[in-house]
């Protein structure tokens, strides 16, 4: 129950980009079961490659916590992180990774590999797959559909 309560909170985040025209896609982190960091996907507004959710929720995170390592962390975003965001999620040394949808395309978190899990990294992330899969699913699909019928409007 706790997972989907947290994972309701990244939806709320992912539904703050799709208000911008932005991917929906959303971040939370939690510490000692509170939320200390947020963020949702600003790259086209941004027009900066780093500005993925979880890129954005990690930074406010280290800001919160006064250090680069998140390791009593828990990080839930509703897509499953990408080969970048995967790579900070083990630099930062979190401790568990919640995910909503899978990613066919970018999934580094077991889909195309697990970076999250690598052993011969020096450091190994908890994953936790599908939670509130098809709500996250749906805000994703719902957005591209959305984009093609309006490119094929004059």
């Amino acid at each position: 129950m706790i997972d989907e309560k947290f994972m309701q909170a990244a939806i709320e985040e992912a539904k703050k980009a799709r208000a911008l025209d932005e991917v929906p896609i959303g971040a939370v982190i939690v510490y000692r079961d509170e939320i200390i960091a947020r963020g949702y996907n600003l790259r086209e507004s941004s027009q900066t490659t780093l500005s993925h959710a979880e890129m954005i929720a990690i930074q406010q995170a280290n800001e919160k916590m006064g250090s680069w390592r998140l390791e009593e962390c828990t990080l839930y975003v509703t897509l499953e992180p990408c080969p970048m965001c995967a790579g900070a999620i083990v630099q930062s040394r979190f401790k568990r990774v919640v995910f909503g949808a899978s990613d066919p395309k970018a999934g580094c978190a077991g889909t195309l590999m697990n970076l999250l899990d690598e052993p011969r990294f020096n450091h190994q992330v908890k994953v936790t797959r599908n939670i509130l899969k098809e709500e996250c699913g749906a805000l994703l699909t719902d957005f591209f559909r959305e984009l093609r019928i309006r490119k094929k409007r004059p």
